[in-house]
């Protein structure tokens, strides 16, 4: 690329990137975000607090395990909220045919809205830990597990990069803004619904063998964000479930931390990709 190409390239992404991080701020999904965060925080404070009392231990660490389980329930849902009706949104309320009159390129808005959305998802959830760690110190007066506390960002933010790339996948193939919903509702729901219960369900009910069930679980971004966060402590059955506790004994938690970060980075580029090729390669209205 050409030092004019780059200049060129960089103006349009900051032009974009502006004009998304200022509809982001305004928008309600972000608000959403940041008090689904901290309610989650102060919810599972509470009870930490309460455990101390009644059984006598600090209970920072298990507000940090709780936290990330509820996390990789709900951090799906708001990455698809916020990305998936962007594109739709834009097309229907004429800003895309507006963005796209004046010299601007598909990718470099696409790549711009992502990376914009991206950030701004990810703010309320740095800041949700930060939240935590003081409280771990004020009100327990404990330090926070620094390993723990790196080890539940980088799962979360796979994840959040798993089901951005989703969205943006969903929002440039699917144009009616109300089958986009559908199809945020759809993903989401399937994505829980593939858990432990679900695939022994299929395992009971159509024979399959113990591999296809394994190997179902694996490809689900939400279990293995589950599995890699909740390995790193007491791999036992009752916290990760049948399948769970069958790959955590079986490979390790190292190998389960690998999954959960390599798989739902590597499934959310292939979906942003595959996004990429359909917004570029069909009409804009």
């Amino acid at each position: 690329m050409s030092t004019s190409n780059t200049s060129e390239f960089r103006r349009q992404f900051a032009a974009v990137a502006a004009l998304e991080m200022a509809d982001g701020i305004r928008s309600r999904w972000l608000l959403f975000a940041t008090i689904i965060n901290f309610s989650l925080v102060g919810i599972f404070v509470l009870a930490g607090m309460h455990e101390s009392q009644v059984f006598g231990f600090t209970g920072m660490s298990r507000v940090l395990f709780s936290f990330s389980h509820a996390l990789v329930v709900v951090l799906p849902l708001l990455s698809l909220a916020a990305v998936g009706p962007v594109i739709s949104q834009a097309r229907s309320s004429g800003t895309l045919e507006f963005l796209f009159s004046n010299p601007l390129s598909r990718s470099t808005f696409f790549l711009a809205v992502t990376l914009v959305r991206l950030l701004l998802l990810a703010g309320p959830l740095f800041l949700a830990f930060g939240a935590c760690a003081i409280i771990s110190r004020i009100t327990f007066g404990e330090p926070l597990d620094i390993e723990h506390l790196v080890r539940t960002l980088s799962v979360c933010t796979a994840e959040l990069i798993a089901f951005t790339g989703i969205g943006m996948f969903l929002s440039a193939t699917v144009r009616h803004p109300g089958r986009v919903l559908i199809g945020i509702l759809i993903v989401w729901v399937l994505s829980i619904a593939l858990l432990d219960l679900a695939v022994i369900g299929l395992l009971l009910e159509w024979r399959l063998d113990p591999q296809s069930v394994f190997l179902l679980a694996a490809l689900n971004p939400v279990q293995d964000a589950r599995l890699a966060l909740l390995a790193g402590g007491s791999p036992d059955l009752p916290t990760l479930g049948p399948v769970g506790f069958f790959i955590a004994n079986r490979f390790g938690g190292g190998s389960l931390l690998a999954v959960g970060l390599l798989w739902p980075i590597f499934l959310g580029a292939t979906c942003w990709w595959a996004g990429l090729r359909s917004f570029r390669k069909h009409d804009l209205l």
